[in-house]
This record gives C-alpha cells, sequence and structure tokens, in this order.
C-alpha cells in the first residue's frame, strides 16, 4: 500500500520544488498566452520557505517529494467581511501520483495551517480552461467565485 507524508517543506527541498515550478509553469502555458517565452519563475521558494505569513507544504513517497502546495496570508480588499486569508499556490503533484487524493492531502494540511492562524476565509486562481484543476478543486470544497476577464489590444 503506498504511504505518504506531508510535512513543512524546507530549504534543503528547494531543488525539487524548483523542477516542480517548472512543471506547473509548462502545465500552464497552453492556457495563458501571456507568459513569457523561455525560462520564468513565478514564486520565490526559498521566502516563502523562510516566512512567517507562508507554510509551504510538501508530501513525501518513499524518500521522494511527490507534491507541494503553499499557503500565504494576505490582507483582504477593505470592503470584504474578512481582513485576511490564506492564498494558495503553487499546488502540484508528480505525474507518476497524480489521482491518488494528494493534492487534497495538501490543501487539507493548508487550511488546517490556515485555521490555527485564524484565517478562514481561503482562495485559490486557476486558469478557466483548466477543467481537470477546476475539478480536483471542488472535489476539495472549492467554489467558482470570480471570473477575470481581459481584452489585448494592438501591439
Amino acid at each position: 500500500m503506498d504511504t505518504f507524508k506531508i510535512r513543512t517543506a524546507i530549504l534543503s527541498d528547494l531543488e525539487t520544488l524548483l523542477e516542480f515550478e517548472q512543471g506547473i509553469i509548462a502545465a500552464e502555458r497552453p492556457y495563458d498566452p501571456t507568459l513569457r517565452a523561455g525560462r520564468i519563475s513565478y514564486y520565490d521558494l526559498g521566502e516563502l520557505i523562510n516566512s512567517d505569513d507562508a507554510e509551504v507544504v510538501v508530501v513525501e513517497h518513499e524518500g521522494s517529494i511527490v507534491a507541494s502546495g503553499y499557503a500565504k496570508i494576505k490582507k483582504a480588499q477593505a470592503f470584504l467581511d474578512h481582513g485576511m486569508y490564506s492564498y494558495l499556490g503553487f499546488m502540484y503533484t508528480h505525474i507518476d501520483y497524480r489521482g491518488k487524493g494528494l493534492n487534497k492531502m495538501v490543501i487539507d494540511a493548508l487550511k488546517k495551517w490556515s485555521d490555527s492562524r485564524g484565517i478562514s476565509e481561503v482562495r485559490l486562481s486557476v486558469y478557466s480552461d483548466n477543467t481537470g484543476a477546476i475539478k480536483a478543486y471542488e472535489k476539495a470544497g472549492f467554489k467558482k467565485h470570480i471570473i477575470e476577464m481581459r481584452m489585448v489590444g494592438p501591439k
């Protein structure tokens, strides 16, 4: 039987986490024509790992990191009924381990961390055409909220 262990990420995990980040970017490129060509980065993972206002978690299987995610506490807009919220990102599961409930395991751990900080509002962003991710997040309890739209003018 597969055994998975979730834990807080540490700086020595960075090499694997940076590979995961590139996996996320590769998966998202088809959904976002505005991403620059070449190697890009979304996150300062070292800063997130060291931050008191963020929690980066990884899932291990047989000594290897196979999934990740983070929660970062952010200040909400003044007109909202919650002052702070946790924003989830860096959600990645290695291709060989998808479909095993690891994304939910990561979300549950990040929700628990958020709750321990007194944060009950949890948000994330997902591309509208990424139906697989949307289904996974809905399965974990998220609901669609706002659709961000864009228009590109002539260059």
